[in-house]
């Protein structure tokens, strides 16, 4: 494990541009800061200062160094200037990230627990791409990470996946043409205007091959990132669009719209992901528990 103490002392010396000055600055004799510096570089492997006539300067890989330690005591500042400001009775803070294709509505359900825990909670929420906010998980700069599937195969990410469930799909539009497609549901959908998630979000491709499995064809009109502006446009009579069944009434009611009809031959799935396999965060096992009931 990298030892900080001589990662400060080559931090200093970099930003000083030379061991004398660094020496003044931290009251050490010069010979003290270089052996530290040798030190650091034997552990890392890596040389990080070379000599330019009676100066050092950085190579390449004390450049990258001294990016990384720019940002460690950053940080280390940024905490002790909050610990020292706190209240002696402060809130839990929690710090969670949201998968950009989760609909804000599941995002809120599931959260909403943590903030009605007896103990006060401070939530920090974050929306990124999954690769984004498992990177973050794995700095521990968040607590969990709400997405719509587990940790893919391919990214070398240390996380442990927690199911909260699951939902079927629902198709809704406008009434003036839910009434026409209620009727012969799903075959009505065939030839109609359809609003589809964005290729970014597994569901897509599920609902168009059970459609195709159906002999159905629809006419794709639209594809969004952002399923708050789907909504939108189903709003506004576009076209059909979609969402998870288990919002389906609270988005009829807040839309102005109607569920043309229901499947459970296709579901979106909702997972919590964290570093630990056993939860222990308060707020997390509030997300969990309730999720793991309404999301059955």
């Amino acid at each position: 494990m990298i030892n900080y103490k001589h990662l400060h002392y080559f931090w200093v010396v970099a930003k000083q541009g030379s061991i004398v000055r660094a020496s003044e600055h931290l009251h050490l004799t010069p010979q003290t800061i270089s052996g530290q510096i040798t030190l650091l570089e034997e552990s890392l492997g890596e040389v990080l200062f070379k000599k330019a006539g009676r100066n050092l300067v950085l190579t390449e890989t004390g450049r990258l160094a001294l990016s990384y330690a720019d940002e460690i005591f950053s940080l280390g500042s940024e905490m002790e200037e909050m610990l020292r400001g706190l209240p002696d009775e402060r809130p839990m803070v929690f710090k969670v990230g949201v998968v950009d294709v989760v609909p804000k509505s599941i995002a809120y359900r599931l959260l909403s627990p943590a903030l009605d825990l007896q103990d006060m909670v401070h939530m920090v929420c974050k929306e990124n791409s999954l690769e984004e906010l498992l990177a973050e998980l794995a700095l521990h700069r968040i607590d969990l990470v709400i997405a719509d599937g587990p940790i893919p195969a391919g990214l070398n990410v240390r996380g442990f996946n927690h199911r909260l469930g699951e939902s079927g799909i629902s198709f809704l539009a406008v009434p003036s043409m839910a009434r026409h497609l209620k009727k012969n549901f799903p075959q009505s959908l065939d030839a109609s205007r359809l609003l589809l998630p964005s290729e970014s979000n597994s569901v897509r491709s599920r609902v168009m091959n059970w459609l195709e499995s159906l002999h159905i064809y629809p006419h794709v009109v639209g594809e969004f990132d952002d399923s708050a502006l789907m909504k939108a446009f189903g709003q506004a009579g576009t076209g059909v669009f979609i969402v998870p069944t288990a919002i389906a009434k609270e988005v009829s009611k807040q839309y102005g719209v109607e569920v043309i009809g229901e499947t459970e031959d296709v579901c979106e799935q909702f997972y919590a992901i964290s570093v630990e396999r056993l939860i222990s965060h308060p707020a997390v096992a509030a997300i969990t528990e309730t999720a793991r009931e309404w999301l059955k």
